[in-house]
């Protein structure tokens, strides 16, 4: 493909679409684990496998893959990816067992890589003017299209629906994706010297199944058992001779010293926290408004309200934020926008503990905690990049992207086994357990409000007065007919 310039707004959809296929494909199976147990004939345990298999194959695969975006060109792997998507989707679209469904769900966790390439793209291919303002549009879909997935899947799936139908409308994007990609990416040359470091991608994969296993499976195993503090004591081992290794390396997957630059160290609390907070929101809603009005709470909602109703005005408000989220983050920096996605979650959370009582309040706690998502993830991809030089942008935001699939699982573990926990002999769930979902989903957003806050005390002992290194050129080229959110993307 000719090394031409590629049309911005164009780059922007096609990486938008393609990280939508992630978070399309992550969101869209959570719904549906009832359906799917029931259609294959398999416990609720066996069931969650589903989303287990796709989070520790994204687990291994995302390091992987963003560094094979910056030693390959982001191009080919990009397209390697989409293909691999479209083939995992198009076997659970025609599976009628689980094991492989199963399969299918490890060959879509390769989604995850997506957006580690998409920001490297970005980088690359941008001008500095436009550049924070197109990796907020992008990395807004990370939360926008989970809202969709859930949403999609209630229309689809009402009334006890076939669970294969939402996995046509993952294939039917996929497909939109691969085809726009092939067309709208340039193709460059690599970013990055050297190969990939196999035998640490294999110890990382290893140390983040042992660690992600426990925390997916726990509330099934037991949280005491064998099984669970093995696997967690071997995660602390197996990742500890990871870091050893890395330092022998000469090109290794990820620089240790990367892992403990201060810089870093801030995007990835807050992702991990940001990757709490989501699920945290998904499931307590969702959860919540289900609950029979017998019960003394709840609202007795269809699985379609839930999504529809109660999170889609979130998904519609972070649709519409994200290019002013992104001019946000040029103008005052991302520590400080982090700052104001944390409040927003945490007024949001901090709702949902006190006054949940009657509809209005919980959809505003879906709109509060879903834009502070959307800010959050605005604000991460510029923290990222500031901080790596560009043959690492790949592998760091990779890092970045396991650090909220960490706190996706953690969310994801706690909260089963906080409301199932607290069932009383109808199955039903005490209000009390929801108070608690509220309160840890509130600790998250205070832990990435005060990182922030730690990260902008920081920059400014330092003397950066700007955080964002991208915020000077942004200023210097105002007013000079560059993109902005009102003008759209062109």
């Amino acid at each position: 493909m000719p090394s031409r310039a590629p049309r911005v707004g164009l780059l922007v959809l096609t990486l938008s679409l393609a990280v939508t296929t992630l978070s399309l494909l992550q969101s869209l199976v959570v719904p549906m684990l009832p359906v799917i147990g029931t259609q294959l004939g398999v416990g609720a345990g066996a069931a969650g496998w589903v989303l287990t298999a796709n989070l520790l194959a994204a687990a291994v695969l995302t390091p992987v893959i963003g560094r094979l975006g910056d030693t390959l060109g982001e191009r080919r792997v990009v397209l390697g990816v989409l293909v691999v998507i479209a083939a995992g989707t198009l076997l659970a679209v025609l599976t009628t067992s689980l094991p492989l469904l199963l399969v299918a769900r490890v060959l879509q966790g390769a989604s995850y890589g997506l957006f580690p390439l998409s920001i490297s793209i970005l980088r690359r291919e941008l001008p500095a003017a436009r550049l924070t303002v197109a990796m907020s549009i992008v990395s807004s879909t990370l939360a926008v299209g989970g809202v969709i997935g859930l949403v999609v899947t209630g229309l689809l799936t009402e009334d006890g629906g076939d669970y294969h139908r939402p996995f046509w409308l993952g294939l039917g994007i996929a497909l939109v994706a691969l085809a726009l990609a092939a067309w709208a990416l340039p193709d460059r040359p690599a970013s990055a010297t050297g190969g990939v470091d196999w035998w640490g991608a294999a110890v990382l994969g290893a140390g983040l199944v042992l660690l992600l296993l426990p925390l997916s499976q726990g509330h099934t195993w037991g949280w005491s058992s064998p099984a669970t503090l093995g696997c967690l004591a071997g995660a602390v081992v197996v990742l500890a001779g990871w870091v050893v290794l890395q330092r022998r390396r000469t090109h290794p997957l990820v620089r240790p010293q990367l892992l403990a630059d201060r810089r870093m160290l801030v995007p990835n609390v807050a992702g991990l926290m940001t990757g709490f907070g989501l699920f945290a929101s998904f499931l307590a809603v969702t959860q919540f408004v289900q609950v029979p009005t017998a019960a003394g709470y709840g609202f007795g909602a269809t699985t379609l309200e839930a999504a529809v109703v109660y999170l889609l005005p979130g998904g519609v408000a972070g649709i519409v934020l994200a290019p002013f989220a992104g001019q946000v983050v040029a103008r005052i920096g991302g520590q400080t926008t982090l700052l104001i996605g944390a409040a927003s979650g945490l007024a949001g959370f901090t709702l949902f503990a006190v006054a949940r009582s009657t509809p209005w309040v919980v959809v505003l706690v879906g709109l509060l905690t879903q834009l502070a998502v959307t800010v959050a993830f605005a604000a991460l991809p510029a923290l990222v990049v500031q901080a790596v030089e560009p043959a690492e942008t790949g592998v760091a935001n990779g890092v970045n992207s396991i650090s909220r699939s960490v706190g996706s699982a953690l969310a994801s573990a706690l909260i089963v086994t906080v409301v199932a926990g607290s069932a009383d002999a109808t199955g039903l769930p005490s209000s009390g357990s929801f108070t608690v979902v509220a309160l840890l989903g509130g600790g998250s957003a205070l832990v990435t409000l005060l990182v922030a806050l730690w990260g902008r005390a920081a920059e400014r002992r330092a003397g950066q007065h700007r955080p964002d290194e991208l915020a000077d050129v942004e200023r210097a080229t105002a007013g000079a007919g560059e993109w902005s959110p009102v003008s759209g993307i062109r």
